[in-house]
């Protein structure tokens, strides 16, 4: 009895230390199907691995933990019924884009201050009222014809996607432009 007891006041503070000091997801980094709460269930599952990526862990170990981690919790029945998949799908962005950021961290402050200016007008229609899906893909566009001024989605972007005449793009400006944009929608 005593060995429980000691067992379960152990689990209770490495929970607690858990979701206390763990980082939270940069809602920009979650798939676009994503829900709060799904995001928020991840976060208590991950939270402390992705501290570690903030302070410089690489990506492999750090994902492959992850992983088995949520595979877990899914089999215990500790997620609020989200599955593997999205919930995988979550983590592995986080991970992967909060060691991109902290590789590069001078390219993603360039690239902020880059995109603060491209995406100004959409930035204030967002604060106003607009939906952010449909500014999200007016941004998109707004990047590509960064690169080439006669990207045209209407005819770029026709047919199966791998058919698409797309201007190549490093993905973190996609990633900076949704961070603006959710600022906005959420009045950061």
């Amino acid at each position: 009895m005593k060995k429980f007891s000691i067992l379960a006041i152990t689990a209770i503070l490495s929970l607690s230390a858990l979701t206390a000091n763990a980082a939270l997801i940069p809602r920009e980094t979650a798939p676009m199907n994503a829900t709060e709460e799904q995001i928020k269930t991840t976060e208590n599952i991950i939270g402390d691995i992705l501290d570690e990526v903030y302070n410089g862990t690489g990506y492999g170990m750090t994902s492959a933990r992850a992983n088995a981690r949520i595979r877990n919790a899914v089999i215990a029945g500790q997620t609020n019924g989200y599955g593997y998949g999205i919930l995988s799908a979550i983590s592995q962005n986080a991970l992967r884009i909060v060691r991109d950021m902290y590789l590069r961290p001078d390219y993603y402050n360039q690239l902020n201050e880059k995109l603060k200016v491209l995406l100004a007008d959409l930035i204030v229609d967002v604060q106003n009222g607009k939906d952010y899906y449909m500014a999200y893909e007016e941004a998109q566009t707004l990047i590509y014809k960064s690169v080439n001024p006669s990207y045209n989605p209407a005819v770029d972007k026709v047919g199966d996607f791998c058919y698409w005449n797309i201007p190549a793009v490093d993905a973190a400006e996609f990633t900076v432009a949704r961070k603006l944009l959710l600022d906005a929608k959420n009045g950061v």
